[in-house]
């Protein structure tokens, strides 16, 4: 298979990135890639740790050039990245912050020249070079690596590109509030913009003021990464919203009145991203528009008794989908929640997805979600929820549930908290709700 360059941007002195109120060229990125080559060792996996989004690139850059692997965990406990060291003996860290694990080689981000060689060459590497190795977020279970191609990377990043209506070489500055460790922030906030001449932003500010701020000091044009709880706390926390050109939400359920409110704010669409870690990104929709999801160019999607898959196009396997999913006749698709979220209760059926999305719904809860307990003793489970509703009562969020819940379903119990216990792309783990349980059920 052919070699697919690094990057798609042609101009040595087109704007790569903004940082720190700077921009860095393109030949400014190849050098500092190339320069920190030289000084890696000489390892099989990284662990990028940068928080920093250029210096994550540089650093994933880097990596490719010296036919490395680099690793992206669910997260970084220490005691998960030393098990990943036992697994992956090649394994060191890169981070241009605090880190310090048992048996694992840190590697910190060095100082770079400000001035290189006058050369400008941008490297390509083999379709097939595995790039990465994305792990599942174990809200299901145990973390799973999955293999990810540096060619089925690039495609994905066209193919999103392409179902965006993004112009290729325009410059836009693509700030992400999201890691760019997690795969929605490796695809849709560094590899969005490395191959489709766009400019990354080094920062990811957090508050919602920070956030506007930084927006408004990047040139036009220019778009926002974001997730929805993320989004959900901008939108609550801000009160000048620059213009863009498009907001990009994934990870979680959006609720339509949010995304209609952001599209206000700042008066350009809102888009949304489905995939999973097995196949990348494969459709997205404008949530606004409707609930139909339209698949990404080139890839097809295939139903039978066993479920739901995924395939061409940059999906490079079948990948099998773990929603319950309903196609439309022109081949556009509706989700109707996880196929493990599914709640049967006294014959009547609904998801997880569905009951979250009415609890948020609620005026005053900024936050909730249901759990469904394990089934130990053989006796009727009944759902919980855990919400964030300051002002408030048991009897408010019930009384507002019934309204759109079978009181079936309705939670038992109903757990008041001050935040869910999120990661840093806004999902939330069954391993965390359930000691959150344990935790509520102690008071």
């Amino acid at each position: 298979m052919a070699a697919i360059p690094l990057i798609s941007h042609h101009e040595p002195d087109a704007v790569f990135a903004y940082r720190e109120g700077k921009s860095i060229s393109v030949a400014q990125f190849l050098m500092h890639a190339a320069h920190l080559a030289q000084t890696l060792p000489d390892k099989r996996h990284i662990l990028n740790l940068c928080a920093d989004r250029y210096r994550f690139a540089v650093g994933f850059a880097a990596a490719l050039m010296r036919g490395q692997t680099s690793l992206l965990p669910p997260n970084y406990t220490p005691s998960f990245v030393e098990r990943l060291g036992q697994h992956y003996p090649g394994m060191y860290c890169l981070a241009d912050g605090e880190a310090d694990f048992c048996g694992v080689e840190i590697v910190r981000y060095p100082p770079m020249p400000e001035r290189g060689e006058a050369v400008f060459e941008i490297p390509a590497f083999p379709a097939e070079q595995v790039a990465a190795l994305v792990f599942t977020s174990g809200s299901t279970g145990e973390p799973v690596a999955h293999p990810k191609a540096w060619g089925s990377l690039c495609k994905g990043a066209t193919a999103e590109a392409a179902s965006l209506g993004i112009v290729q070489d325009s410059g836009m500055a693509v700030l992400g509030t999201v890691p760019a460790q997690h795969m929605y922030g490796l695809e849709s906030s560094m590899l969005l913009a490395m191959q489709n001449g766009l400019a990354l932003v080094g920062e990811r500010p957090f508050y919602a003021a920070d956030i506007c701020t930084r927006l408004a000091s990047l040139p036009q044009p220019r778009c926002l990464v974001t997730t929805p709880v993320h989004l959900r706390t901008l939108l609550s926390g801000a009160t000048d919203y620059p213009a863009l050109d498009f907001v990009l939400c994934a990870t979680a359920h959006l609720a339509p009145q949010l995304a209609s409110e952001a599209e206000a704010r700042f008066a350009a669409p809102l888009y949304e991203i489905y995939g999973c870690t097995e196949a990348g990104m494969v459709a997205s929709r404008r949530t606004t528009a409707g609930a139909a999801w339209h698949l990404l160019p080139g890839v097809e999607l295939q139903q039978d008794e066993q479920g739901s898959r995924v395939h061409g196009g940059h999906v490079e396997i079948e990948a099998p989908l773990s929603d319950v999913i309903e196609r439309n006749p022109d081949g556009s698709f509706i989700l109707h929640g996880r196929t493990a979220d599914m709640v049967n209760i006294a014959g009547k059926r609904t998801s997880l997805a569905s009951l979250n999305h009415y609890l948020n719904s609620i005026p005053g809860v900024l936050d909730g979600v249901f759990l469904m307990p394990d089934d130990s003793d053989g006796a009727v489970t009944r759902p919980l929820a855990f919400v964030v509703a300051p002002g408030l009562t048991s009897d408010d969020v019930l009384s507002a549930l019934r309204h759109s819940v079978d009181v079936v379903f309705l939670p038992r119990p109903l757990y008041f908290v001050d935040e869910l216990p999120r990661n840093t792309t806004g999902k939330l783990t069954r391993e965390s709700l359930l000691r959150l349980k344990q935790q509520c059920a102690k008071r």
